[in-house]
């Protein structure tokens, strides 16, 4: 079993930075992908940005490559989301997630286990 918890979360002016942490409990977390997601009001969640096991593999969606970067610190069993040049349509709830497997992956069912979310409230 693993359990995730995010944090980091809040409420920053367009243009800002915050920066997301993920903590997961468990000693597998440096086995598997992980994976942050978000989801805004009355929309589908969506992939927000993705690294491999060991940090080597990433992907981001279009609509955050090159403002996000993900990174993990297998050590301190953390995944991390550096947002910066944040705009209002970024303003959602941020969930991250644990993949059954090693490479990075855009599906949302290929991930097992998932935090509760942080909120990301961006201002214009």
């Amino acid at each position: 079993q693993v359990q995730l918890g995010e944090s980091g979360g809040g409420l920053v002016q367009a243009g800002g930075s915050l920066r997301l942490s993920c903590a997961a409990s468990g000693r597998t977390f440096s086995s598997f992908a992980m994976s942050w997601f978000r989801q805004a009001p009355g929309k589908e969640r969506e992939f927000v940005a993705a690294v491999s096991w060991s940090g080597g593999g990433t992907s981001y969606a279009d609509s955050v490559k090159g403002r996000f970067t993900i990174s993990r610190d297998n050590a301190k069993n953390t995944v991390y989301l550096q947002m910066n040049s944040l705009k209002p349509e970024d303003t959602a709830v941020y969930y991250c997630a644990l993949k059954g497997g090693r490479t990075v992956s855009r599906s949302g069912t290929d991930y097992l286990y998932w935090g509760q979310g942080t909120q990301v409230t961006v201002s214009s």
